[in-house]
């Protein structure tokens, strides 16, 4: 069992940046796919990033392209989503998971296993 915690979340202007991380309870990175998604209000839930270490492959959705990247973080076990210019529609809860596959990743939530309780990011002047 994979247990997932996301953190970084907050009240940003329009325009600004903010860095989420994922931190895993254990080494997944190498193993794991990870995704990012985030859940908007009234919203279904979007697939925004996956990132697969083993076959060196990240995709993005188109609404993110550009402004979102994902890297692994400072602590072994920990990936961070920096996003960059902030819009008002970036306002929504962040949620990382992680998915044994299929092979490359996809941005459909029901190929991850594990879940992460997700972080508030609200964008707003």
């Amino acid at each position: 069992q994979v247990q997932l915690v996301e953190s970084g979340g907050g009240l940003v202007q329009p325009g600004g940046s903010l860095r989420l991380s994922c931190a895993a309870s254990q080494q997944v990175w190498d193993t794991y796919i990870i995704g990012w998604f985030r859940q908007a209000p009234g919203k279904e839930r979007e697939g925004i990033i996956c990132t697969s270490e083993s076959d060196h492959r990240t995709s993005y959705a188109d609404s993110v392209m550009g402004r979102f990247t994902v890297r692994r973080g400072d602590s072994k076990n920990t990936m961070d989503l920096y996003i960059n210019d902030l819009k008002p529609d970036d306002t929504a809860v962040y949620t990382c998971a992680a998915s044994i596959g299929p092979y490359p990743c996809r941005l459909q939530a029901p190929t991850y296993d594990f879940w992460g309780r997700g972080t508030q990011v609200t964008v707003s002047s």
